[in-house]
């Protein structure tokens, strides 16, 4: 199945620890969200990535080709389903094809809050590593 991690998940390292069959696929757009940091992490001491839906905008991210296995360990590292929640959406490559594919959004959408240094940190060296930056 594929998965677009659009925030820490991005990081190829937190990636392979995380899921180590987890397979980099491709750099993807989520069209009419966007990017927000909700809540607060005690692990991260700040705001949470979350996606809104917001016309006109759009979340940058990428696409891992992942098993079921994996996402069951996403879930736990997620806090699935009591702070985030599976989403089906339809992201597009960077030739425009359409991909169906799994995501994570925040239950009960919070305020917005300011993320970590270190969290964002993490989230940046994502869009390095893939180059969407």
């Amino acid at each position: 199945m594929y998965y677009f991690a659009y925030a820490s998940n991005l990081n190829l390292k937190q990636m392979r620890e995380r899921c180590p069959d987890s397979k980099p696929v491709f750099k993807a757009t989520l069209p009419n969200y966007k990017l927000a940091f909700l809540g607060w992490s005690r692990q991260w001491r700040g705001g949470m990535a979350s996606i809104r839906h917001f016309r006109g905008e759009k979340v940058l991210g990428a696409i891992y080709d992942i098993s079921e296995q994996c996402l069951r360990r996403l879930d736990k590292y997620e806090g699935y389903p009591e702070s985030y929640d599976h989403l089906n959406i339809t992201v597009f490559s960077e030739d425009g094809e359409p991909t169906q594919a799994i995501t994570y959004i925040r239950v009960g959408q919070s305020e917005e809050t300011p993320p970590s240094a270190e969290y964002l940190a993490v989230i940046q060296q994502g869009y390095k590593d893939w180059e969407i930056v």
